[in-house]
Parts: structure tokens; sequence; C-alpha cells
């Protein structure tokens, strides 16, 4: 299991730790003041002997003889500190605890040589910390792993303005408890997390101020949602509607809203999957993670915006009543749709998802998130979410966004043209279109259910599951998209 850490800040003084970590530039120089705690000599010492040149994340560990109170020094590497940028503070946090997760504790001086740190650089380097030390291995039995929270880790953040450090440190463990919840729903198995478990993670959000609204079936069938409710029929497990609002803008604003796909195992349907990596299914859920995890980020530090995030919870499974490919099934828009291909199930979710949230909230802006297409992975790889939406400023926010986060997006075409591919000879659309554009075809789809509102559509096939690894994640879910839509918010839409 991952070890509990505890962070906490102070000016630069004498290291209090057995283990030491330090910033040095790609100039090979630290700051005055850490010299003179640590030693300048033995820093020069170590950066000669082992040819350390401050290259950005190069790591040079030493053992010291203690004499000034500590027996081992971390050299970490930021190279530039000018031409850091996106995310390049949380994988230096990420990089320092990989470095330190053998002890059980260090000081680490946050100091850079002739620059004074931003707030964000403070927050992102934290956020790294706890980002690193995630580990999903809660239903692995060895004994080892049994002990590894006996202890905490202590961590001494050593800053020049350790007062101001402290309201930063909480504001990024709020932000990393968020993203941790979004992993932790997308790793944890089918049998363990269904729909209604999804539901109770949910009504938790209301210890901190999230209002919770949960629609049943027949909730669902009042309102016409026969595009969300066919795909459920298959399973034992009910389908749900979850509501989620944070209230922190003013009355008369109109909110902004997040629509998830939770698809809690996606076997296909009747179209069923190939079983090869189909116990990947369970992930199908990662827009839904995505958008709890974003309503706990925005809760947990009272954001003043007014934020919606509405769920569709649903298992898409193979039974004797499960939706057939050649049904036809009326959203609750009213228009219909072939159901072509019964694994093409999470627009059919998000269809009425996305039209209850348009005309409920009439919110000024609606992201929807969805590990929704292969074919994105096909086009993108696993470096980029596909961004579709029918609005620049919307998509210019979201791209810049991904870019300071370091949750990128590549932005790909919607038009008239891709639109006539969606049509059927025998409803009003097709959920399924095909190999060629499948990543765009899934968007012209679910275009037609926006109306007016200004809209994106975020495919996180490639990057909330089995992503690359990197120096702050190391899990099979990466909690993508938590970051990116907490930071759209903060530059964008709030007071």
């Amino acid at each position: 299991m991952q070890k509990d850490i505890l962070i906490e800040s102070s000016t630069v003084s004498a290291p209090k730790k057995a283990t030491v970590l330090v910033l040095v530039n790609d100039k090979r120089k630290t700051t005055f003041e850490v010299e003179k705690m640590i030693g300048k000599a033995l820093i020069e010492r170590i950066i000669s002997v082992r040819g350390f040149k401050g290259e950005k994340l190069e790591i040079a560990d030493e053992v010291c003889d203690g004499k000034k109170g500590f027996d081992r020094l971390v050299l970490l590497g930021i190279g530039d500190i000018e031409s850091l940028s996106g995310d390049d503070w949380v994988k230096i946090g990420g990089a320092a605890f990989a470095s330190l997760k053998d002890t059980d504790g260090a000081d680490i001086y946050l100091t850079v040589a002739g620059e004074k740190l931003k707030d964000e650089n403070i927050l992102d380097f934290v956020l790294g910390l706890r980002l690193r030390n995630y580990t999903f291995d809660e239903y692995k039995t060895a004994s080892t792993l049994k002990d590894t929270k006996s202890k905490p880790v202590k961590f001494m953040i050593q800053l020049e303005d350790a007062k101001a450090g402290k309201a930063l440190f909480e504001r990024a463990n709020s932000l990393a408890d968020s993203v941790l919840l979004a992993r932790d729903l997308v790793n944890q198995p089918a049998n363990i997390l269904g729909t209604k478990d999804f539901v109770k993670e949910v009504e938790k959000l209301e210890k901190i101020g999230v209002k919770v609204e949960i629609l049943d079936e027949k909730d669902m069938k009042k309102l016409g949602m026969g595009a969300l409710l066919g795909v459920a029929r298959g399973s034992k497990r009910p389908p749900y509607l979850a509501i989620m609002q944070w209230l922190g803008g003013k009355a008369k604003d109109r909110p902004l809203a997040f629509v998830g796909k939770g698809v809690v195992f996606d076997s296909g349907g009747i179209s069923l999957k190939s079983s090869s990596g189909m116990e990947g299914m369970k992930g199908d859920m990662g827009g839904a993670a995505a958008v709890t995890g974003l309503l706990k980020a925005v809760a947990s530090r009272k954001a003043k915006a007014n934020v919606v995030g509405v769920i569709g919870l649903v298992e898409n499974m193979p039974d004797a009543n499960a939706q057939r490919p050649g049904d036809i099934v009326v959203s609750m828009s009213g228009q219909t749709i072939e159901v072509v291909n019964t694994d093409a199930e999470g627009r059919l979710v998000l269809s009425d998802a996305l039209f209850y949230t348009k005309e409920r909230f009439k919110p000024q802006i609606m992201v929807d998130l969805a590990t929704l297409t292969g074919a994105i992975m096909v086009a993108l790889g696993s470096e980029h979410a596909g961004l579709f939406s029918n609005q620049d400023e919307l998509a210019r926010h979201l791209l810049n966004a991904g870019l300071e986060t370091g949750e990128k997006l590549w932005r790909m075409p919607l038009s008239k043209t891709y639109d006539k591919l969606v049509d059927s000879k025998v409803a009003d659309m097709r959920n399924s279109c095909g190999r060629h554009a499948g990543s765009i075809t899934a968007a012209q789809f679910l275009q037609r259910f926006v109306g007016e509102t200004n809209w994106a559509h975020l495919d996180i096939a490639g990057t909330a599951m089995e992503a690359p690894l990197n120096e702050y994640n190391q899990s099979w879910a990466s909690g993508f998209g938590v970051r990116l839509l907490d930071r759209l918010i903060s530059d964008n839409y709030e007071a």
C-alpha cells in the first residue's frame, strides 16, 4: 500500500533529517543559503566527482559523513529554470519522491539559485510528491505490504516563505486527493465498483459541500432516456444518472457543466469484444471518474464558480434482455438512433446525459469526457487526448490548460461532411459508422445533442488508462482530466 506522507514547511535552516535533497540548476549552482547549511565544498565535490551537470531530472545520490547532521545528500537537477513549463515542476516533485521513497523523511530545500520560485512552482512540486507516492495494491496480501503504512514519511520543505507555503501545500494536497480519487475509481475491479458502488462514492462528496442528486431507472424512463437505458438492459446492475453541483459562484451565473461516461464494465454487449485485453474495460468509466474528481477538487478549494457534474452510470453486458444490433432506440431529445453496434455504447449514454444537462442547467459551457474510441488511439496514441469543439474560444482555453498541466489535447475536426456519415437509412442517426474517422463520427454523433451550447468533447481513451508512465504517475489509471479541468476553471471562469 502507498505510504502516508506528511509535508511541512519551514524557512531555510539547518537540516534536521538524516536525508537532504537540494535542487541544482544547469549552471551547477544552488543558493547561497543552501551552500551555507549543507556545505559548499561538499556540494561542489559531488558535482565534480559524479560529473553532475544539473540537467532536468538528473540525480546524484551520495552517502555523507554525518558531521553536519545528515548522512545522505541527493542532488536533483532542474536544468534551465527559464525553460521549465507545463508539468515540469510536477515531474521534478515526482522525481524527488522517487529518489526519497526508501527514507522515513527528508529535508527538501525548495530554492533555486538566482531565482524566486513562483507559487505555482511550489504547488506543482508538492503535487508531484503526492502523485508519485500513489500505488494501487490494496488487493495484494503479501505481509511486506501490510507494514508499509505503519510509519508515515515526513518531508520538511524548506522555503524562502514558509507561511505562504502552508496555503500552497493545502491546495496541492486537495488537488492530489482529487486526482487520486479518480485513479482509485478507474483502478477498482468491476466486481467491486459497480453502478451502486460508484453512486456511494459520489454521495461522499456531500461532506465537502457538493449537492448530489441521483436519478434511478424509473426516473430516467419518465424523462425518456431510451439511449442510456438501452445500454443497461443486459446487466443486472441498475443504471443511474448522478448529478453533482458545486455552487461557489454568483446565483445568477450560469454553471460550467462537465459530463462523464461511466460504463463500469464494457463487454461490448451482443457485439462482444475480443477476450484479449477485455479486463481493461473496468476502466471504461474514466470520464465519470474525472468528473467526480473535478467536483471534489473545486469543492475542496471552494472555487468561485458554479460547477455541475453529470455522469451516466451503466454496465454493458450481453444477456437475453440485452439490446441487439439493428434495434432502434428513442433518446431523451426525441431523436431516434439505430444501434448498429452495441459496443458503441458510450455515445448512447452520453447522448441522454448531454441533452439532460443542456436542457436542465443551460450551462455557459459543457465539456464531456469519455474513454470513447480506440480510433483516437490510432490517431494520437497516448500522448494527447482528442479534443472536438463547436467553439474556438472554449477549445483554445482547453488547449492552454492542457499545456499548463501536461494533460495535453489535440484538436480534431468537425464538419457537415463528417456529420452526414452519422445518418441512418432507418432512423435519425446510427451509433456506429465503421472504422474510418471513427473518433470524429463519434464526436459528430454527440454534437447532435448539444444544440447551440458551447461544447467540447474529450476522447480520453488513450490517456485515462494504460497511459505512458512518467515521473508522477506509475499507475495503470492516470486520473487524466481532473487537473486539466480544474485549471480550465481557475484560469478562465473564476472572478
